[in-house]
């Protein structure tokens, strides 16, 4: 199963809650994960003007666009389409006729549905899943999950 999508919408709402860049080690610590697969996964983000980076002292992801500005068909294609439908068709046996039309029915039901869940995801900001929280000084929190 990819978690890609919900490990993006994850970080880009505490990039958007965080005081100061968040780095890559610090949102890698808050995932139990490699700096080096955040880098890889904001890269796209960042490509589509969503995320920015800064290098250095005090550097580290920002957003560049307000997160009523994204909707989760633009973190889902920054990532690489990846399939949205867990379920998938077998081709262990394709002679056998009952295969090829379980597999062809099958295909279209989940490209329909493939289909249907990118135009919901196309309608829904990343801002509808941010929490609402109690304010923090200035608003900003550290990223501890």
């Amino acid at each position: 199963m990819d978690r890609r999508l919900a490990r993006m919408l994850h970080v880009l709402i505490h990039i958007d809650l965080h005081a100061g860049a968040a780095t890559s080690k610090t949102i890698g610590a808050m995932l139990d994960t490699n700096p080096v697969f955040v880098r890889r996964m904001l890269r796209g983000l960042r490509e589509r003007g969503y995320v920015e980076a800064t290098k250095g002292p005090g550097g580290g992801w920002r957003m560049a666009r307000p997160l009523s500005k994204i909707t989760l068909k633009d973190v889902h294609d920054a990532l690489g389409s990846s399939p949205l439908i867990g379920i998938t068709v077998a081709h262990d046996h394709p002679s056998c006729p009952v295969e090829r039309a379980v597999t062809k029915g099958l295909g279209l039901l989940i490209e329909g549905a493939s289909k249907s869940l990118l135009k919901q995801l196309a309608n829904v900001s990343v801002a509808e899943f941010a929490p609402t929280l109690p304010s923090v000084d200035d608003g900003k929190r550290s990223l501890k999950g």
